[in-house]
């Protein structure tokens, strides 16, 4: 916020703060949705664990790649047209999803809204805050902005958990696809939240600040790329496996992307990354941390979705109240957050946070997962306590990582630091599904090899079909059963089987149907609670990380003390 703005004398300043705390709630609540509604998703739309992947990470991917050039469109271009735009891209992002009938369109869903949201939350901000030239008044309403965005994390889940309970209409019989899923109630909502948003921009006042800016395709073209490669390969790995043709290109060209990335912002004389601020050993100590610790968080809380919605069979309200105690403590703790970080070195508020992060995980990693709590598993209300401990820990560290970061550079810096720092955070978030995916369902897997092919020999299938069945993942066994015998039965046909023995084969697959589906769901089990483990370790590894960060470069100057707020409150967004 360096640059003087230049501010429209038409509109309304409260109808401008109403609009940006809206819209930034909203974005908020289309961002969640997607994390408290992974288990219903599993059995409704019967997807594979890269499917699962693609709605989980598909929605920040479309926040992460844009993320430099959002707001300096809206300094170049005026914020209110790019309220605008945000807003209209989430209505239709919301009804996409909520129209949704399978994995792929729902994967579509998640790539329109996350571009809606990218664009609302820094336009949002940057609205208020060109209204708002007192430091001390803007910090003031910069953190209600942060307040309304930490209430959009609470309420989403509650919304997705109350929407399925409320409105969905079962089907004519037990097993059949629901008449209706009250989910999509919530995606409607959020529409019309969104259609009010954009009524309510009609009398906000724009701003703009293009003096001096530019926007840099080349940079801001290899880098969104560039990450699309990369996090594409991550993905097609959960389902393709590391060593597929298809990954070893994604990343090839990904690798290759980011290299022009670096030589471009390296030659550009208005870069969208100044790489001399990695120089600073507390920056880029930051930097690291910022990937790895929300890398974490987001491995926990994508975990969570799955292993108690998709695995154990709870319903989405469970869901939705565990997802309150993992971002209910963002919203309550604010203020005393805001004043550690102003009254004690931040490093320390990071290592605090992070070891609260690690003690959760590691917590997690010992519960038993993958079978229904009806049928003996973990009670869902167990993961209550350590996922307290995880919202605590993220309450602590989100907003501490973007104040160590602009404390540690030039004030003439601060902007891009921020920004910067806000990019890479944003990418471990993107990277918690994409990792804990690939993990999860690889050890899953491998776990789940050995004991189907025991089960299906013992059922008496011929050699060459139990072959054939121990390619099908545990999640097709689970979300997909008779998806996986109709295949089974077509390719046997197919070979020239008899229809005989063809039914006989599906006959003695049925008979051991509860076998493999409990070994399925235990295996994917134990790949999760290595997600968890795997959590920890990245929490510990920023912990500690943190101890080196100099107590002078994350001590809080006077002139920072605005910027610090601002950045904290746009950290919140996760």
């Amino acid at each position: 916020m360096s640059l003087i703005p230049t501010i429209s004398s038409r509109g309304s300043i409260r109808a401008t703060f109403i609009t940006a705390y809206s819209a930034v709630t909203l974005a908020q609540i289309t961002n969640a949705l997607p994390g408290a509604l992974n288990g219903t998703f599993a059995v409704e739309f019967r997807t594979s664990g890269s499917g699962l992947t693609w709605i989980a990470g598909m929605f920040m991917m479309g926040i992460v790649v844009f993320e430099l050039s959002w707001g300096l469109l809206g300094d170049l271009f005026g914020r209110r047209k790019l309220l605008y735009a945000g807003a209209a891209v989430s209505i239709a992002g919301s009804v996409l999803a909520a129209l949704a009938v399978n994995t792929e369109m729902m994967i579509a869903a998640q790539a329109v809204g996350g571009i809606g949201a990218g664009i609302l939350f820094p336009i949002s901000l940057s609205m208020i805050a060109a209204i708002t030239p007192d430091h001390r008044a803007r910090a003031k309403v910069i953190a209600t902005w942060a307040g309304f965005l930490s209430l959009g994390a609470v309420i989403s889940p509650m919304l997705a958990g109350l929407t399925s309970q409320a409105f969905t209409v079962p089907g004519p019989a037990a097993g059949a696809p629901n008449a209706f899923s009250g989910w999509r109630v919530a995606y409607y909502i959020a529409a019309a939240i969104a259609v009010a948003v954009l009524v309510m921009a009609t009398r906000a006042k724009d701003s703009a600040a293009a003096e001096g800016r530019k926007l840099d395709v080349p940079g801001q073209a290899t880098l969104a790329l560039g990450l699309i490669a990369v996090l594409f390969a991550t993905v097609q790995a959960v389902d393709a496996g590391f060593g597929s043709t298809e990954v070893i290109a994604g990343y090839v060209a990904g690798a290759a992307l980011l290299v022009a990335f670096v030589v471009i912002e390296t030659r550009t004389r208005q870069p969208l990354v100044h790489l001399s601020l990695f120089r600073n050993s507390a920056y880029s100590i930051t930097g690291i941390v910022a990937v790895t610790g929300m890398f974490a968080f987001l491995a926990v809380c994508y975990s969570t979705s799955v292993a108690v919605g998709g695995l154990a069979l709870a319903e989405a309200w469970k869901v939705g109240v565990l997802f309150v105690f993992i971002q209910g403590p963002a919203f309550a703790f604010i203020p005393v957050v805001g004043w550690l970080i102003h009254h004690v070195a931040p490093r320390w508020v990071l290592t605090a946070g992070f070891a609260f992060m690690a003690a959760s995980a590691f917590w997690l990693s010992t519960l038993p997962l993958g079978t229904p709590e009806a049928f003996g598993g973990t009670p869902w209300a167990a993961f209550i306590p350590p996922l307290l401990l995880l919202g605590i820990g993220f309450a602590l560290t989100v907003g501490s990582i973007t104040a160590v970061a602009i404390n540690a550079v030039q004030p003439q810096h601060i902007g891009m630091a921020s920004a910067t720092t806000n990019l890479l955070r944003d990418l471990g978030f993107a990277l918690g599904p994409v990792i804990g995916s690939a993990i999860a369902f690889g050890v899953g897997a491998t776990a789940f090899a050995g004991p189907l092919a025991g089960i299906l020999g013992g059922a008496g299938l011929p050699a060459e079909a139990v072959a054939g069945l121990s390619h099908v993942p545990p999640l097709g066994y689970l979300s997909g059963w008779d998806g996986v015998v109709a295949q089974f039965s077509g390719q046997a046909a197919a070979s020239g089987a008899p229809a005989q023995a063809v039914n006989g084969m599906v006959k003695a697959l049925a008979s051991v149907q509860p076998q493999i589906q409990g070994v399925a769901g235990t295996s994917l089990g134990q790949g999760f609670q290595t997600v968890y483990l795997a959590a920890g370790i990245a929490a510990v590894l920023s912990a500690v990380l943190t101890l080196f960060i100099s107590s002078r470069s994350s001590a809080p100057t006077a002139d920072a003390v605005a910027e610090t707020t601002e950045a904290n409150a746009e950290a919140v967004q996760a």
